[in-house]
């Protein structure tokens, strides 16, 4: 029976990379692995397919011979390399799909410690101005008495007997084998016969750290302030985590913020509005002098250049938007109530000019009922 393609097999084509190749492979493997397909009686065949088809494919020499000659290029019979001829099977399979029993390979060195997070809240004007913060964190840091060993002071660990120090075991899996993390050191390669007393062998214990923090001018929700080596202390002795400083900014009782721009809402009197004037308005960096016009309506903004916030990656700073919110009287006295009437009683006697949105409103109302009607 003449083979398959081995292209075809992986679902590549010949000029494919070797990553994506090894991507390809990986995937039908999944696929077919017999433990999943434990139902399908061909499953066992075309993981077995799969797997010759990028052993050759994943060797450049083979895949130049496979390329050119075709499977008599790489049958041992016809003087081809063959599958297996050049290679361990294992050693490839650990290679690409060996996590699936729980990753392949030698011991590896030290481990990183885990990063941590750590939630800061912030005022607004901490936000924008920055500033310099203790704060307390709870992590593992390194034990002192053992070193960070988890071996009792005057001892060490002592080589793991179940895979010699290797911190991988071979198993196997029905007609191939894998390697896998050692179950009895949990790959460490090491176990600990007489432990710490302290952290109990584990070689850390649990301890919260005073910081200080840094905030820089500009920051903003959702921005991270990292601190290198501040996270957890590393299981192994290797390099420690990092802690990433989270920013949440409070909502704030004046200003609205969107990125470098600043929002807030001035209340002005009916007859500010009306007559114009001049008052004052808030920054985060004082108080400035804001002129308002006669005949100011109410939603009217007003843009203070540069009075927003200077990003923290730099750039201009925004602007303070002024939103005008023109404030109806409330508690009229009697004579304050009769002077409203009279003005109302003069505006209407001159016509529309004075309310030229209203009118307009009322005329559009009348045409949506008249289109009604129609």
């Amino acid at each position: 029976m003449s083979k398959r393609d081995y292209y075809e097999i992986l679902g590549v084509d010949k000029h494919t990379e070797a990553k994506d190749i090894k991507k390809a492979y990986r995937r039908v493997a999944m696929k077919y692995h017999p433990d999943r397909n434990s139902d399908d009686p061909d499953a066992e065949n075309k993981f077995k397919e799969a797997s010759e088809a990028y052993e050759i494919l994943s060797d450049s020499q083979k895949r130049a011979a496979y390329d050119q000659y075709g499977h008599a290029g790489v049958d041992p019979q016809m003087g081809g390399g063959g599958f297996g001829g050049g290679g361990n099977f294992s050693d490839i399979f650990g290679d690409v799909f060996g996590d699936i029993f729980g990753g392949g390979g030698g011991r590896g060195g030290p481990h990183r410690g885990s990063d941590l997070r750590y939630n800061l809240d912030l005022s607004l004007e901490q936000a924008v101005h920055g500033d310099t913060l203790k704060i307390r964190v709870p992590t593992l840091v390194a034990c002192d008495p053992c070193g960070g060993s988890g071996a009792k002071k005057g001892s060490s660990p002592v080589t793991c007997g179940t895979c010699a120090g290797q911190g991988q075991v071979r198993m196997t899996q029905g007609f191939f084998s894998v390697q896998q993390t050692c179950p009895n050191c949990q790959g460490q390669g090491s176990t600990i016969k007489d432990p710490c007393g302290s952290c109990r062998g584990q070689g850390r214990i649990e301890e919260t750290k005073t910081l200080s923090v840094k905030v820089p001018p500009g920051v903003d929700n959702g921005d991270r302030i990292r601190l290198s080596g501040e996270g957890e202390a590393s299981p192994d002795g290797g390099p420690a985590g990092d802690l990433y400083v989270q920013v949440s900014v409070r909502d704030h009782a004046i200003f609205e913020r969107d990125g470098k721009h600043l929002y807030c809402d001035v209340p002005i009197g009916f007859p500010d509005a009306v007559l114009g004037g001049e008052l004052e308005v808030p920054t985060l960096d004082g108080r400035v002098k804001l002129k308002i016009p006669s005949e100011t309506q109410t939603g009217k903004m007003f843009r203070l250049r540069g009075k927003g916030v200077v990003p923290v990656r730099g750039g201009s700073a925004g602007d303070l938007m002024c939103r005008v919110v023109v404030e109806t009287p409330v508690k009229l006295s009697k004579e304050q109530t009769e002077l409203v009437k009279q003005l109302q009683a003069s505006l209407e006697s001159s016509g529309s000019q004075q309310s030229p949105r209203k009118s307009s409103w009322f005329e559009g109302v009348k045409s949506f009922f008249d289109d009604m009607k129609a």
